[in-house]
């Protein structure tokens, strides 16, 4: 009789203890409690088992140990109690903190924050050479100066994947064992190496972007919150099969594909990395390069998710993100999107009185595919703009431009350039912004 050979089992999930705190003077988009729901799905995402949490509403952070002493005992037995293995803070903690709480709940249990999780996510979820590096880069940024010994239980080598579990059995995924030892001249050395390698992408990028720009296809980039939908818009609009999942960063590096719109004008769609509140700073400098996709980009269609309890926060969110990485100044249409999830489709149409430049769209089953489209071709080649620029002729690159895609109405030669008075696309705009007429005379 054959011997049946067990099936090794599955490493339990890590059990996690969240902790919110709301400070009466910072504004938040979201809700304490919101915001506590939505750590925990980042946490359910990075492969932990939410136990319990608690908030604090504090005047100030305390110096030492960013909550109040007592909660901090409370906490403590808490964690004791329901046998978490990880205490989660939804704000990001200074490197004091970190140290002080480290101590208060000693080595058995972990001390996280936000930003160190979603770190872990992106590790997860960077399928490319170009997205580990860019994770590596902002897990060293974030790591350097909370280097201690308490970082050396978090022995694995940046990027993630390859079937390695989350946060959920060993920690933030990340630089290994042996690099958390090295002193701070060699960390400070392999960041610097990273930055060059990212300034390499970089390049590579840009040299793209201009072989798009010569090849007059407009961009649209599909911006939003995370698990917006915004994959499975791409691959409702172009058949790309970007992964899609129901959780939160499923997909980080950008995927850009052709559509041929109804007129025969093509158009190149690009999904980009997914915002979120209380992005790290670490992440929004090394992904650098892939948002430069969003801020290059002739249009943006807003994808918001119109079944989420806060899509107005969310909405806020994407378009404060937008403003930091100056792409808040490119035309942006809203793509409201699981009308399917609606019960009631009046829902919808209310929504569109609410946010401007807006279409209702199911990316799931195809609903308002058309209405979309059209709304592009609209805003990409018909939708003129008056404008009245000198241009230089050095910028001949631009003369060019304004007489092959707009409507000249008035031309005159000057010394040392061009005055034009007519309309442009929309999605041009803003590349004769330094020339504008009216500017020049405020000059």
């Amino acid at each position: 009789m054959a011997k049946r050979i067990a099936e090794p089992t599955k490493r339990p999930r890590e059990r996690a203890f969240l902790v919110g705190v709301e400070l009466r003077d910072q504004e938040n988009l979201l809700s304490m409690g919101d915001s506590l729901t939505e750590l925990g799905l980042l946490a359910k995402t990075a492969g932990l088992n939410v136990v319990g949490e608690i908030t604090q509403r504090l005047n100030t952070p305390n110096p030492k140990t960013f909550i109040g002493s007592g909660k901090v005992e409370e906490i403590k037995a808490l964690a004791s109690e329901t046998l978490a293995e990880v205490i989660l803070f939804d704000d990001e903690l200074s490197p004091r903190h970190q140290r002080e709480l480290e101590k208060v709940f000693g080595e058995e249990v972990r001390v996280l924050d936000r930003t160190a999780l979603i770190l872990d996510i992106f590790a997860q979820h960077a399928s490319t050479s170009e997205g580990a590096l860019q994770v590596e880069l902002a897990q060293y940024e974030y790591r350097l100066p909370r280097l201690t010994r308490a970082w050396t239980h978090l022995a694995r080598q940046a990027g993630g994947g390859g079937g390695r579990s989350g946060v959920g059995g060993v920690g933030l995924r990340g630089p290994g064992e042996t690099q958390l030892e090295v002193d701070r001249r060699d960390i400070h050395r392999r960041i610097d190496r990273l930055k060059t390698d990212l300034e390499k992408v970089r390049s590579q990028r840009e040299q793209r972007r201009n072989r798009r720009q010569r090849s007059r296809i407009p961009v649209v980039a599909l911006v939003g919150y995370t698990n917006a939908g915004k994959s499975t818009l791409l691959n409702q609009l172009t058949a790309a099969q970007v992964y899609v999942a129901d959780q939160l960063f499923a997909t980080l590096d950008p995927t850009t594909r052709r559509v041929d719109l109804a007129t025969g004008s093509p158009v190149l769609f690009t999904d980009t990395v997914g915002f979120i509140q209380k992005l790290p700073t670490v992440l929004v400098t090394a992904f650098r390069a892939t948002l430069e996709e969003i801020s290059e980009a002739d249009l943006l269609v807003h994808v918001l998710d119109i079944t989420h309890l806060n899509v107005r926060a969310q909405a806020e969110s994407v378009l404060e993100t937008l403003k930091e990485i100056e792409a808040d100044h490119i035309p942006i249409l809203t793509a409201l999107n699981k009308i399917d999830r609606l019960a009631d489709p009046q829902a919808a149409r209310a929504a569109l009185e609410t946010f401007p430049n807006a279409v209702a769209i199911s990316a799931l089953t195809g609903e308002g595919r058309d209405d979309l489209l059209t709304a592009v071709q609209e805003q990409l080649y018909e939708m003129f703009s008056p404008l009245e620029v000198h241009l230089p002729y050095s910028q001949g690159k631009l003369i060019s431009l304004f007489h092959e895609q707009g409507q000249i109405e008035r031309l005159e030669h000057g010394n040392g350039g061009v005055f034009i008075q007519g309309r442009i696309p929309g999605r041009l705009k803003a590349q004769f912004g330094a020339y504008l007429r009216q500017q020049e005379s405020e000059n």
